[in-house]
């Protein structure tokens, strides 16, 4: 029951946030195909995920344009977005009655981890508000440590599925939700770091 249960909610959560857009503005107007080109050349140049990178950025093709500084705070949004939704899955989930202790402590570890994550990534995107200036490097390494440890924060939480107490249909969704926010954030750190040594370069 445990099983159905909690694989049934984070399946459906997954299934919304791969099909809602981070605001739903961004993707009425068509985009150029240039656009769509620069996103897909960014995306599998940068990213250890092009496939997941290109499906989760090219509907906002049409405002984010050729700049890499709204790609990556894009990506940086998209990856926000699904950790937080997988924090509030994971805050219920560990309430599930029932549960295996050790279950139980991996889920309540988890639940830790992915918070950490959702804030770190918040952190981040108002860091990049502040990129500009005589300032850039300085503010660009705050983004860029930020976003590392929200991926350290994402590798962590699925280290703890790691222990075969967990039924396996629960243990599999829950990893491929980990996974997937830890995919979204390595992207959005790619992209970031991208930005970062473009800009960096310019005289």
């Amino acid at each position: 029951m445990e099983s159905s249960f909690l694989g049934l909610a984070l399946a459906a959560v997954l299934i919304l946030q791969i099909s809602t857009p981070v605001n739903s503005s961004c993707s009425a107007t068509r985009p150029s195909p240039r656009n769509i080109r620069y996103i897909k050349t960014s995306c599998y140049n940068t990213t250890l995920y092009p496939k997941l990178c290109y499906h989760t950025l090219a509907i906002y093709a049409s405002t984010i344009k050729t700049n890499p500084k709204l790609l990556a705070n894009t990506a940086l949004h998209v990856s926000l977005k699904s950790t937080n939704s997988t924090s509030r899955l994971m805050k219920r989930a560990s309430k599930t009655p029932g549960q295996d202790p050790r279950v139980h402590a991996a889920m309540l570890d988890c639940v830790e981890e992915v918070g950490d994550a959702v804030y770190e990534l918040q952190r981040s995107i108002e860091e990049m508000d502040h990129a500009g200036g005589s300032n850039f490097s300085m503010v660009m390494n705050d983004v860029e440590t930020w976003v590392s440890a929200a991926l350290t924060d994402d590798d962590t939480c699925m280290d703890g599925f790691a222990e075969g107490a967990m039924k396996k249909k629960v243990k599999t969704t829950v990893k491929r939700h980990l996974r997937r926010i830890a995919r979204l954030t390595s992207n959005a750190l790619a992209l970031v770091n991208r930005y970062a040594s473009t800009k960096a370069n310019l005289p």
